[in-house]
């Protein structure tokens, strides 16, 4: 099979493109990115899959061995949606609306059923769960979603130059920022790339070990850490782990779920084990995907809701009670985690500091009688702004397994972040200079298990060697500028007045 595709030599060159898509979206009824990405979403996946099992069939072929695509005839894309495909020819040739009615009537209701077929393959039930939430397509007309198609059809794995690290993945990452941003809410499933690859370089995922993230929004975390990974592997069994039995996540939202398994695909991870459902209350919509995963993991990255609050449904899972999702979460990371277990973990400040509800001091005790808090990196504000949320956060790194006797902490939280100015992997150079002999510094500091006990568990991060620049001119010195400033300021009034006079 030849795809007609485009050469896309830049990542500038691929966002516009992209964007091109986007805009036809946009005028067919799919008008904010909470509607149009889900939609780009699902195309994206089916062109992207019908190319890698093209490749993988003419591999096969190669060996002398069968090879059994997940898709069969009138149902890949080269057959319905490239331009040059029978099925297409046939539908356009027809009745008028036949393509439309083939669409919604036949593909994506095959789609969403194929997990239930017998004997179904794990990438047959990736591919139904993507179309969980598909019930039909949002494009008004025959005419734009044929232009959407054909625009699609251009795209090719061909097109990545790896010498640069350019990928398609990484475009639609900004894509899933835009769910994020202009007050969308879908900034919920969004954690800043920056943050995240910070995270993922501090944990640090090594070839073999099991990654997870109970509540996964677009996969951020196990996008970026299959990314580091694959830089690692030395072998094709290596390669083979990382693509099949190393990721592991929960996510409740129905609009983010499909989305996450899209992006995981998009970035080459062949099964991506994701759960849908509420990983608080173990309440499962699809587990399917799930099935033999460990008990336990060798490292968790992950960046649960801010401000969430659960029910009694919820509480009943957990040793100490409370409403607040982020306390229930960080019960939730720490048992699941192996003995030598490592965590990566955006926390809101609040879970820092407070000491007055019994479950939140009970859960901090808990984390640091089982786990080595060896950092808190208090971040600055607004970090999360373009992402919806103003919450002042910090991130928690820690080893599950032996008891934290003093945490070092690093202060960033003076940094200015707007949403033109995010914040950047560079703010943190120091920070990774000083992290492997956790250095005191300007910015950083330690505090024994002794005192922050002294301190009733409240573990916020309060810099103490922040230089306060003060300003030393005396009031005589003060009133001598004030007095010459006015004179200037006096003479320009004189000057503008001359000019209305004259």
């Amino acid at each position: 099979m030849k795809f007609n595709s485009r050469k896309l030599t830049t990542p500038q060159s691929l966002n516009s493109f992209i964007k091109s898509i986007c805009d036809i979206m946009r005028r067919s009824g799919r008008a904010g990115a909470l509607q149009y990405v889900p939609e780009l979403t699902w195309m994206l996946f089916l062109r992207i899959l019908d190319e890698k099992e093209d490749k993988e069939q003419e591999h096969s072929k190669a060996l002398g061995v069968s090879f059994i695509p997940s898709l069969k005839e009138p149902f890949r894309w080269q057959d319905w949606a490239s331009p040059e495909g029978k099925k297409r020819k046939e539908l356009q040739q027809g009745t008028l609306g036949g393509f439309m009615s083939f669409v919604n009537g036949e593909l994506i209701p095959h789609l969403r059923e194929l997990k239930k077929k017998a004997g179904s393959t794990s990438r047959q039930k990736v591919i139904s769960e993507v179309f969980s939430s598909v019930e039909k397509t949002g494009i008004d007309t025959e005419r734009n979603l044929l232009d959407i198609l054909d625009k699609i059809n251009q795209l090719s794995i061909e097109q990545v130059d790896d010498t640069h690290m350019f990928t398609l993945s990484q475009v639609y990452e900004g894509l899933l920022l835009n769910m994020g941003a202009k007050n969308n809410d879908g900034g919920q499933f969004f954690t800043p790339r920056e943050v995240i690859r910070i995270m993922v370089k501090v944990i640090n995922p090594k070839v073999g070990e099991s990654v997870y993230d109970p509540c996964c929004g677009t996969g951020g975390f196990l996008a970026q850490s299959y990314v580091q990974m694959r830089e690692k592997v030395k072998t094709a069994d290596d390669i083979e782990v990382i693509k099949t039995r190393t990721f592991y996540g929960r996510e409740k939202e129905d609009l983010a779920y499909p989305i996450a398994l899209a992006n995981l695909v998009l970035h080459e991870i062949d099964e991506p084990h994701i759960w849908h459902g509420n990983t608080l209350t173990g309440l499962e919509i699809y587990g399917g995907l799930f099935q033999g995963a460990p008990d336990l993991f060798d490292v968790v990255l992950t960046n649960p809701p801010f401000g969430g609050k659960e029910g009694k449904d919820a509480r009943t899972h957990f040793a100490y009670k409370t409403s607040s999702t982020q306390v229930l979460f960080l019960q939730h990371v720490i048992d699941s985690l192996k003995d030598g277990g490592r965590c990566g973990i955006v926390i809101d400040e609040g879970v820092l500091f407070r000491t007055n509800e019994a479950a939140f001091l009970q859960t901090k005790r808990k984390l640091l009688n089982e786990c080595n808090v060896y950092c808190i990196v208090s971040l600055p504000p607004k970090v999360f702004l373009n992402a919806g949320a103003a919450s002042k956060t910090n991130l928690l790194f820690f080893t599950k397994g032996e008891p934290t006797k003093e945490i070092w902490y690093y202060d960033l939280s003076d940094i200015n972040i707007t949403k033109k100015q995010p914040l950047t992997v560079q703010q943190f150079d120091e920070f990774f200079k000083l992290l492997p002999n956790r250095k005191d510094s300007e910015r950083s500091w330690r505090v024994s298990i002794e005192d922050i006990q002294a301190k009733n568990y409240d573990i916020k991060a309060v810099n103490p060697n922040r230089k306060v620049v003060q300003d030393t001119r005396t009031p005589e010195e003060l009133i001598t500028i004030i007095e010459s400033q006015s004179a200037e300021i006096a003479k320009a009034l004189d000057k503008l007045r001359s000019f209305g006079a004259g």
